[in-house]
């Protein structure tokens, strides 16, 4: 049972890639702009962008953007349980931010699935004795009825935390309609009980022209649409997995003259190191999958990899390890961050097949590193300062790695940390262990004045700072959202779920 100190609300969706992580990112800013304490759950993530706590701990990447947007400091309680996949049917399971194992799916279901239960009752259980409002994010689809009887994440944790749910739906995929009646359909009429509204995602165009079908919606199944959002146009907010890759492009654009592509393997982690970039008015980002798209832009970002000896076997498998080296020697910079590090190195090895049964696979050679993955994760933010040009440029990130990298011979350090190194650097080609380097305004200022001066560009003196610009995009989210939802009826719902235990 949940602390009644609370007033949770859950979001739901009718498949992946509804806007759940938005949505409730959102709902975390409006509550706490209208002055509840406002925590974000999501009681079991499977994601390969995460987040590192402040205390060191791995979470899910969306709660923890979402607790900044609420305003709070992060804590594994907010995603207690983080699936990591790293090859086909199999994942790593983090446990309040620590890996305790890897497992299969089904052997999750069966073996693991008491166990985490009860952290995950636990975790809520402490958020809601401490935050007002509590905003809990579904996975998938809540009408997945082959997995129901076992689920950790949709209905079973509405009815842990005894929350209303919100249903969303995405327009912009077509069927939206279909796709809430359908749901709401093969939902047990318990569950079904518990939705208090729906909310249609993504709408571009007239909104009159979809009065009809809104009109039809509540009297067809009686549950009210609480809004239609509009779509938005470039949210520049961290992305939870890899579905939201379909949204970067993979096509050059001559009218930016800073070309940088960055590396998609199958298994790309935390690829929001990059999103900076997006930002720089010069700056054109791509990601690339082939070695023909490659061709020769002015730096390559290899980012991290959830399963490094796999990613790197696909690269030479498609010749994409042959179309880096081409590149950089004639001229691009190569930028290898985490396992993409690694990678860039001669060698790395797999000693206690941590990844896979091979022994080692070679490295695409650019950096005289080697590289050893180990059992043990290491989960910590860092911090350091990298001497640029004559300057000392401090930095801030965060490191998830499970191995140890050494050079082979002398070899300039990257980041100097009070006695230790991090990263080498050979003159075009460079890595670190470092994400989140790109969001130090002053390095990716200097790192993109390098790539201006080769193409006889000025350097750019103002800096684009990029925490202040998440936090617009923050606000600008809350108020497009608060616009486009009925937020009265929204908090009446709330209320009365809350306090008589229904609508």
């Amino acid at each position: 049972m949940k602390d009644k100190q609370a007033f949770p609300v859950m979001v739901q969706g009718t498949h992946s890639d509804a806007g759940k992580s938005i949505l409730v990112t959102a709902l975390c800013r409006i509550f706490s702009e209208d002055g509840y304490l406002t925590a974000p759950f999501k009681s079991q993530n499977m994601a390969l962008n995460s987040y590192i706590t402040t205390d060191g701990k791995e979470i899910g990447r969306a709660q923890g953007v979402q607790a900044e947007a609420a305003g709070i400091a992060t804590t594994t309680d907010m995603n207690p349980v983080l699936i990591k996949p790293n090859r086909d049917n199999d994942a790593q399971i983090v446990v309040h931010g620590k890996p305790v194992s890897n497992m299969k799916a089904s052997d999750y279901r069966t073996d693991y699935y008491e166990t985490a239960k009860e952290v995950i009752a636990n975790a809520y259980n402490r958020l809601a004795g401490n935050y007002d409002r509590i905003v809990i994010e579904g996975a998938g689809s809540p009408a997945e009825v082959n997995l129901n009887d076992r689920e950790l994440v949709n209905m079973s944790i509405a009815k842990l935390a005894d929350a209303p749910v919100i249903l969303v739906g995405d327009i912009d995929k077509g069927g939206v309609f279909a796709s809430l009646v359908g749901t709401l359909q093969l939902l047990p009429k318990a569950d079904r009980g518990r939705v208090i509204g729906v909310v249609i995602n993504k709408f571009r165009g007239d909104k009159t022209l979809l009065e009809p079908g809104l009109k039809w919606f509540e009297e067809y199944t009686g549950k009210p649409v609480l809004g239609v959002i509009p779509f938005i146009q470039d949210l520049h907010i961290d992305a939870e997995d890899s579905l939201s890759l379909s949204e970067y492009t993979r096509i050059q654009n001559s009218d930016k003259p800073i070309d940088i592509a960055v590396i998609e393997y199958p298994k790309v982690s935390n690829f929001t190191d990059i999103d900076p970039f997006q930002l720089e008015r010069d700056c054109h980002l791509r990601f690339v999958k082939e070695a023909a798209e490659l061709k020769q832009p002015d730096a390559i970002i290899l980012p991290g990899s959830k399963n490094t000896i796999e990613d790197l076997i696909y690269l030479k498998d498609r010749g994409i390890d042959q179309a880096i080296k081409t590149a950089q020697e004639q001229g691009a910079y190569v930028f290898g961050i985490c396992g993409g590090y690694q990678m860039i190195g001669n060698k790395v090895s797999d000693p206690y097949q941590v990844e896979t049964s091979l022994e080692e696979v070679q490295g695409l050679e650019l950096l005289p590193i080697e590289t050893t993955l180990a059992r043990h994760k290491k989960t910590v933010r860092s911090s350091g300062s990298i001497e640029w040009n004559g300057s000392t440029i401090p930095v801030t990130g965060y490191e998830i790695h499970m191995g140890t990298t050494i050079a082979k011979e002398a070899i300039e350090d990257f980041i100097e940390m009070g006695g230790q190194a991090d990263g080498t650097r050979k003159g075009n080609v460079m890595g670190t262990y470092f994400h989140g380097i790109f969001h130090n305004d002053v390095f990716r200022t200097a790192f993109l004045n390098l790539l201006r001066l080769e193409k006889g560009l000025d350097p750019l003196k103002t800096t684009t700072l990029f925490r202040a610009h998440q936090e617009q995009e923050f606000d600008r989210l809350a108020t497009h959202v608060r616009e486009a939802l009925d937020m009265h009826k929204l908090y009446d719902r709330m209320t009365m779920f809350n306090t008589v235990g229904g609508v």
